[in-house]
């Protein structure tokens, strides 16, 4: 019987995307332009956390928006309508954005007179947590009626954001949400994550997400 080979794999499959993203930072940030990945499960409430956003830090930051999703282009009317420069991204069937077709989004947006570039990814909690799209800062979303165990099945992604929103407070009374176990979970998998309970609808909690990301990008500026 012939022998087989035994090959080990030392490199990721992802090192080409991770120096691309590097790569992509650096460029980002020599021209002092702040690269914000948000991610969350579709109907979480980024649109609505992004418009809330926008109204918060649009009278001393310039924004642009990138929005992604396998096909449509109801999420980038929404946001135009805010008055902030706005793009949309298909993805042509893919469930994530990586950093090459993170650059060709910036490319298209036109970063020379953008602060702060937030890049709304494809709603799921698998694929964009594992694909490096170059960002500053990674954010997500975590709804009330989505339940508190979501830490225990989709880890990677509490183990790479920078920041937790947890959205739709307004409505944790009519929900079994553990608010004090999400964030142990969370802590467990990632001891550095920010926690911030938010209400886009009511807008309790935004000015301490905006607060934050004002310290952000200074401080990606100033370093």
């Amino acid at each position: 019987m012939d022998k087989y080979k035994v090959i080990e794999i030392k490199q990721s499959v992802f090192e080409n995307n991770d120096r691309q993203a590097d790569l992509l930072r650096k460029q980002l940030k020599e021209e002092k332009t702040f690269l914000l990945n948000l991610m969350s499960s579709p109907g979480s409430g980024k649109t609505t956390t992004l418009k809330r956003t926008i109204e918060a830090l649009k009278d001393e930051m310039r924004i642009g928006v990138m929005e992604a999703d396998i096909d449509s282009d109801v999420d980038a009317n929404t946001i135009s309508k805010t008055g902030a420069k706005v793009i949309q991204l298909h993805t042509g069937g893919m469930c994530h954005l990586d950093a090459d077709m993170t650059k060709q989004g910036l490319e298209a947006l036109g970063t020379e007179d953008v602060d702060i570039a937030i890049l709304e990814n494809v709603g799921n909690l698998v694929c964009p947590a594992e694909f490096d799209t170059g960002a500053s800062k990674n954010a997500m979303i975590l709804s009330v009626p989505e339940g508190d165990d979501k830490p225990l099945k989709y880890p990677l992604m509490f183990s790479i954001v920078d920041v937790l929103l947890i959205n739709k407070i307004d409505a944790i009374s009519i929900f079994d949400f553990d608010f004090k176990a999400v964030e142990e979970r969370v802590k467990k998998l990632n001891p550095n994550i920010k926690v911030i309970p938010i209400s886009a609808k009511t807008g309790e909690g935004i000015d301490q997400w905006a607060n934050w990301l004002r310290s952000e990008v200074k401080n990606w500026n100033e370093k």
